[in-house]
């Protein structure tokens, strides 16, 4: 356990506990958050020591959990300058000059549900469990597949059965017991949490343990670092459980409590499919925390989340950051894919190929100037979702 890890807390309440042991949900049923001493932290976290270290999401071991890394070399993915794609994006009187990418589809297992897993499993290691178990729509069962098998504890993954081949596929080639379900992502996590006690896994669920945050803040780590020590104004995340979302601006908090930025952050634009939007319907109508999202549908499996456990958190944070929530069509997103492709070499999942439709939209409004610095996340590669693609390149 990392020597600055102090104790996790309460999202929502506040409440304090342990962290050298077993932790998953607040009694409140919020989640918890892993609490750092940031001053200890700040004495060797410097621009200067980052140098020598490993071009992986380890480098920022102060922020991690201290057991040793379960990695396949997870982090570090490149931040693209996308020139063409921002001079195609009108913006008031100019165009977007500083529009770039951060391509998390070159992480190992093809997204960036690796960052999440290599930190749960690490943790979860650490604390001796001896089995691992998710729900998942797409790629976060494949990374924890990939994790589990590389630290040697068994793993089960509960997916929908019109999960994408591509992720069924490699869950089980990583030696995970793959259990299909008719239904959504919520129905798996409901089998997860009434299996789990019985057959003794730990539930590695979103936000249901305190580490999968901790790997997915590293995201928000790494723009500090390729940007030199400044942050974006705007980031544009797809959205669908929103620990990305949730994890970045963990990380700009604990960067300020390092003293490494001061209050300044970018305005967080949660992107959503229009046939699962639960965050914008409630974003757009001012409220709190969101409502199940009834019938949800969409081809970007990663947003099809009807009822996100991180509602309250997103909101607030879109909140505090001056930021907004938007939704998009798939067939908007399928287009922007290929947009996104033929101008920059950047095959996206559909999930990332939403943020453009987004910035786009956006940056049309006005609510962009022309010469803000603009970050679209693209959380997976296109190579996942073969079956999606093949529709619309033959439509």
């Amino acid at each position: 356990m990392s020597s600055n890890l102090i104790e996790l807390e309460c999202s929502a309440c506040g409440k304090k506990y342990d962290a050298s042991v077993e932790q998953h949900l607040c009694t409140c049923g919020k989640p918890l958050l892993a609490r750092y001493d940031l001053k200890h932290a700040a004495g060797t976290f410097t621009f200067e020591t980052l140098k020598d270290r490993p071009r992986t999401m380890w480098r920022y071991a102060e922020v991690l959990p201290d057991d040793p890394p379960v990695s396949l070399g997870e982090g570090m993915t490149p931040l693209v300058h996308a020139k063409r794609l921002g001079a195609s994006m009108t913006c008031g009187t100019g165009y977007l000059e500083n529009l770039y990418v951060k391509d998390e589809g070159l992480n190992p297992t093809g997204s960036f549900k690796a960052r999440g897993m290599s930190a749960a499993v690490t943790r979860a290691k650490g604390l001796g469990v001896k089995a691992l178990a998710a729900p998942t729509a797409g790629n976060a069962g494949g990374a924890l597949a990939a994790y589990a098998a590389a630290a040697g504890i068994p793993a089960v993954i509960v997916m929908p059965a019109d999960t994408p081949s591509a992720n069924v596929m490699e869950c089980q080639a990583f030696g995970a017991k793959v259990v299909k379900l008719n239904g959504l992502i919520s129905d798996c996590g409901k089998y997860v949490a009434e299996h789990k006690d019985r057959e003794g896994w730990y539930d590695v669920s979103t936000l249901k343990e305190p580490y999968r945050v901790e790997g997915k803040k590293t995201m928000g780590y790494e723009l500090w670092e390729q940007f030199g020590g400044k942050l974006p104004h705007v980031i544009f995340y797809p959205t669908g459980g929103g620990v990305g979302l949730i994890g970045m601006c963990k990380a700009f908090d604990e960067l300020q409590g390092m003293g490494r930025i001061a209050s300044e952050r970018p305005r967080m634009v949660a992107v959503q499919a229009e046939g699962c939007a639960p965050i914008v319907k409630a974003w757009e109508a001012h409220q709190s925390s969101a409502q199940f999202f009834p019938n949800a549908a969409t081809i970007a499996s990663g947003l099809r989340v009807p009822g996100p456990l991180g509602d309250q958190l997103i909101l607030r944070m879109l909140r505090q950051t001056k930021g907004t929530a938007i939704a998009v069509t798939d067939k908007e997103m399928l287009h922007a894919g290929r947009e996104l492709a033929s101008l920059e070499g950047i095959f996206a999942a559909p999930e990332g190929a939403a943020t453009v439709v987004a910035a786009r939209i956006l940056a049309a409004s006005g609510w962009i100037k022309p010469y803000e610095t603009v970050v679209l996340f693209n959380t997976g590669t296109g190579y996942k979702y073969s079956e999606a693609w093949q529709k619309a390149l033959q439509a």
